[in-house]
């Protein structure tokens, strides 16, 4: 479990370094746990809405998706949840990125490898069901 923990506290924390990267480029970093929170919280709805949607077109049944839903309504409050406990609730992540960044450099670069490959999947995988999904309703009209 603290192996997930750490896993989950270093994708945090390489999504922060780069908006931290590129907030200071464009005039000065503010708010960047913040953005960095907003961004893990909708990688992790894209990731929930492409098994939702994949789900249905296996299952063919179509979802009532409103966010007043029990299969939406709740995993977006237990995700709001860990991620407020995770990273809002506390500083715990701080602790974890002044640990990362003595990590040695060809490491890190592996690990951001693996970070944005993970971001890439999700983002590849979101849009390309959503493309998916339109293509099987139109198949049914």
């Amino acid at each position: 479990m603290e192996k997930i923990k750490k896993a989950y506290y270093y994708f945090f924390y390489k999504i922060y370094k780069s908006i931290e990267y590129t907030s200071e480029m464009v005039g000065g970093a503010f708010w960047t746990d913040f953005k960095t929170g907003i961004v893990i919280g909708t990688l992790e709805i894209w990731l929930l809405a492409s098994g939702l949607i994949y789900y249905s077109i296996i299952k063919n049944i179509k979802l009532n998706l409103t966010i007043t839903n029990p299969i939406v309504l709740i995993p977006i409050v237990l995700l709001f949840i860990l991620n407020y406990f995770a990273f809002i609730r506390t500083d715990v992540w701080q602790k974890y990125n002044a640990e990362f960044d003595k990590l040695p450099k060809d490491k890190n670069k592996k690990g951001a490898i693996i970070v944005w490959a993970i971001i890439a999947f999700i983002t590849i995988n979101f849009f390309g069901s959503a493309y998916y999904l339109q293509k099987y309703i139109l198949k049914l009209y």
